[in-house]
């Protein structure tokens, strides 16, 4: 079964709501082995959803809206749908009676334009709405299964829970496959240098799929298997997993839902190391990240926002030779504030990060997104010279990230 995804409002194209339900659905879809092909954002205009759906139409065999189901002239969904598929809107009177039921119920007046929202396609199966006026419909004909729910999320997740899929499983008798996914999160290489590197079983992969989704400082891989059951399609995920991991097992960092912070957590808690910090082109953002993980008392000690050159001396211990000779964003400051974030604050390991955010104060040997970061433990000093391009905020979270990579790596 090919499924396809509505959203219908104009809200959610100016972006004054972000579309939560096609993720959902998209996710229920995948637990039933419903393939998803298409999700469509349209807006309250009849002309325009009128041409989503009936291309939707000719191409699916399972369309679900959401909103445009209220009683406002902008509501159009029940309208368009009737138009595209060729149905007269009728008046239900089964709906009628349970939106009169839910003002009576919550002791809210009823108005006239309440009662449009009992219009329906002709042939509709209604869809009780325990939560809200306005029902949805079902229509299921040889042309194609058309579900329409309001887009409000609890609704909407109520309607397609206790009625879409129940009835999508008893009447269709869908086969019991069931798609699931794995994520696996990678930091220190790019997107086309990993490409690269799995190029071969990128260019044979057929059940599991792999996709590498490249975002801000890391590549994810998404393995997504279909299968029988959950079991065997896990079973698919594990195989291609190892086979990668062969390939790119030092780059990467956690699965799923991890984050590099909460990797790093875990690896300090289970060694019983402590760490500090002396930041300054990053303002703070390593402690930050750092501490989001709850219990982060455990293993970070103190950070250190040294922004100046005064401030590097009188915290860290950075003299005034090195300023002097080498400048605040160099190999020499920062292994100097590493080392002494470490020795003042007593902790095992000390990170420290300086450079030129931007997006001023650079120079040709200097330029901007320039930085240096070190790290400090009893085996000594590490120093890495980094050149980031972007904005401001982009060339911190970089920074950030390229520090804790360090340190999960180092607590191998």
């Amino acid at each position: 079964m090919k499924a396809e995804i509505i959203t219908i409002g104009t809200e959610l194209l100016l972006g004054q709501i972000v579309d939560t339900n096609s993720q959902w659905i998209a996710e229920r879809l995948a637990e039933m082995g419903i393939d998803l092909y298409y999700k469509t954002t349209v807006g309250d205009n009849v002309g325009r959803l009128k041409e989503v759906l009936e291309q939707s139409v000719e191409r699916a065999d399972l369309v679900i809206t959401t909103g445009g189901l209220g009683p406002t002239q902008d509501d159009i969904t029940r309208e368009v749908v009737a138009e595209a598929l060729n149905r007269d809107l009728i008046k239900n009177e089964a709906a009628l009676e349970e939106i009169k039921s839910y003002f009576s119920e919550t002791g809210r007046q009823m108005t006239e334009n309440n009662i449009t929202q009992s219009f329906l396609p002709k042939g509709s199966q209604i869809i009780s709405n325990d939560n809200g006026t306005a029902p949805g419909f079902l229509i299921d004909s040889e042309e194609i299964i058309l579900a329409s729910v309001p887009g409000v999320p609890l609704e909407m997740k109520a309607m397609i829970s206790d009625f879409i899929i129940p009835y999508l499983q008893e009447e269709h008798k869908l086969d019991k496959e069931v798609i699931q996914s794995r994520v696996i999160k990678t930091c220190g290489i790019g997107e086309s240098s990993l490409e690269d590197k799995i190029d071969d079983i990128l260019r044979e992969q057929t059940n599991p799929t792999i996709a590498p989704l490249a975002s801000q400082g890391e590549v994810k891989i998404r393995l997504t298997a279909k299968a029988n059951s959950e079991e065997q399609a896990q079973q698919l995920i594990a195989a291609k997993e190892e086979e990668l991991k062969k390939r790119i097992g030092d780059y990467i960092y956690g699965y799923d839902d991890d984050t590099l912070e909460g990797v790093v957590a875990n690896l300090l808690w289970e060694q019983e190391l402590t760490v500090a910090t002396a930041e300054s082109c990053t303002g703070g953002l390593i402690g930050d990240r750092l501490t989001k993980v709850p219990g982060s008392s455990r293993y970070f000690e103190r950070g250190v926002i040294s922004y100046s050159n005064q401030a590097k001396m009188d915290l860290l211990g950075v003299t005034a030779e090195t300023l002097e000779e080498y400048g605040a964003v160099s190999a020499e400051t920062a292994q100097e504030m590493a080392c002494g974030i470490r020795d003042r604050a007593g902790v095992d390991i000390g990170l420290a990060t300086t450079g030129i955010a931007g997006p001023g104060g650079g120079t040709e040997e200097k330029p901007v997104g320039l930085v240096y970061l070190a790290l400090a433990t009893d085996d000594g000093v590490e120093v890495h010279k980094k050149i980031f391009k972007g904005h401001r905020r982009r060339v911190k979270y970089l920074t950030s990230q390229i520090i804790l990579n360090l340190l999960r790596k180092s607590l191998f």
